[in-house]
Parts: structure tokens; C-alpha cells; sequence
């Protein structure tokens, strides 16, 4: 009878260590998850600038040019003459039959319309091309838009229509972003540990990021705070183009 009664005290004993093992294991863990919840309200959010200069590497220069009259044949023949002009005048700037693409011949007939009214433009037919350059030689395009006053010499006016100038392109941003948000994310980090250092913590681990919008700049606009990639209203007609980006960056802050 006494050895029944000394075997359940030690049971008792047994149950009641596990119940305070149980208790002890279980604060330790309640504690440590309001420590990592208060934790987790520790960071800062910062942003990483990078910009790189870089040099346009396609040209697109659309070289339209229109004919007006009233004979039709005479007025495509004069078409066909300035054509042959151009070509030739696109050849001694050096620019090769590959690089032109010759668009529809467009004629419009003014006088199609019934409804026009009195006021009817002075001549019936207007006879309109368009010759496009596409080159990666940039430079040589630029140097060739700078001596088109040889073909106002020669009796063809070009469209000065909103577009019609040389468009400079950068194409090849897909070779240069892996570096640039390596780059963009070290300088987030610099800028987490100067904030952290002054907070006398240190930075721990990232709790969230944002790569951010590649933008495509005139050189001499970028810094405008302007995200848009292309270059936007008259942006394309640098050769010098500003690759930015700004990444947003959030790391935790350790003590």
C-alpha cells in the first residue's frame, strides 16, 4: 500500500515538472514572438539614385516632302524627280540603301470633296512621300540633318510637322539594368546604415523592395524628378541620353 502511494507522489512529481517545463517553454516562445512583432515595427525605408550617360545607338529620321498641282501626271513625275534627289543626297551624306525605307506614294484630291464651299484650296491634287532613315549610325544621321538646306536648294521643302525631326533611341537598356539595380541597391543600404548608425542600431535583413521605373532622360533634363521612359515632348532629339532609376528599398532595423 505504501509503495502504490510512493509510486502516484512520483507520478505527481513527474506531471507537475512537465507542467512547469510546459509553462517555462511556452513563455519563452510567447516572448519571443512579441519581441520578433516589435522588431518587425523597426525599419527604415529608404531609396537608391542611380543615373548613367549613355549615347543613342538608332537614328529615325522621317524625310517628308509634298508636290502640289493641277496635272497629275506632271505632278508625280516632279515627285518621282524629288525622290531621286533625295536618294541621292542621303548617298553622299553616306548613308546606305539598307538604312532607307521609301513609304506609300499619298495623293489627296482637293477638290473630292462636295461639300468643300467656296473657299477651295489653289490646287487640286497633292502628291505626298515619305522617306524614312533607320541606322544605328547615329552621328552620321545627326552631321546629314544639318545640311538639308542643300535640298531647299533644290526646290524640296520638308514637312516641319510636329515628329518629323531625326529621332535619337537608346535600345539597349536591357544590357545595363541588372548593374544599375545592383548599384541603385547598395547606395539604399549606405543610406539605411548612416540612418541606422544614427539611431544606434544597425540594418538587418530587407523587409521589402520596389525596383522602381527605369526612366530615359535627355541628358541635359535628367534630375527634372520626370519618370517616363522615352524621353517624352522633343526628348528624342538628344544623342545623349540619362538612364535613371530609383529604387525603394525598406530594411529592418536591429538593435
Amino acid at each position: 500500500m505504501d509503495s502504490m502511494r510512493q509510486g502516484s507522489r512520483g507520478d505527481l512529481v513527474i506531471l507537475g515538472l512537465f507542467l512547469a517545463l510546459g509553462l517555462i517553454v511556452g513563455g519563452w516562445l510567447l516572448g519571443a514572438q512579441i519581441k520578433a512583432t516589435r522588431l518587425a515595427d523597426r525599419y527604415v525605408a529608404v531609396k537608391g539614385l542611380v543615373e548613367r550617360t549613355v549615347k543613342s545607338d538608332l537614328a529615325i529620321w522621317p524625310l517628308n516632302y509634298k508636290e502640289a498641282g493641277d496635272d497629275l501626271t506632271a505632278l508625280y513625275a516632279k515627285t518621282e524627280a524629288d525622290k531621286q534627289t533625295l536618294l541621292q543626297f542621303l548617298a553622299q551624306q553616306g548613308i546606305q540603301p539598307s538604312e532607307i525605307e521609301l513609304g506609300i506614294t499619298r495623293v489627296v484630291d482637293t477638290q473630292a470633296n462636295e461639300f468643300g464651299g467656296p473657299n477651295r484650296p489653289p490646287h487640286r491634287y497633292i502628291v505626298e512621300q515619305e522617306i524614312t532613315v533607320r541606322t544605328s549610325r547615329v552621328d552620321q544621321v545627326f552631321a546629314a540633318a544639318q545640311k538639308t538646306m542643300q535640298l531647299l536648294q533644290k526646290g524640296i521643302v520638308l514637312s516641319t510637322n510636329p515628329g518629323a525631326g531625326v529621332s535619337y533611341k537608346f535600345t539597349r537598356l536591357n544590357s545595363i539594368k541588372p548593374d544599375m539595380i545592383t548599384e541603385a541597391t547598395r547606395n539604399a543600404r549606405a543610406a539605411a546604415a548612416r540612418f541606422a548608425a544614427d539611431s544606434g542600431s544597425k540594418v538587418g535583413a530587407i523587409r521589402q523592395a520596389n525596383q522602381g521605373v527605369f526612366s530615359i532622360l535627355p541628358a541635359d533634363q535628367a534630375g527634372g524628378g520626370n519618370d517616363y521612359a522615352g524621353g517624352g515632348p522633343g526628348g528624342e532629339s538628344s544623342i545623349k541620353k540619362t538612364v535613371r532609376v530609383v529604387t525603394s528599398v525598406d530594411y529592418y532595423l536591429e538593435k
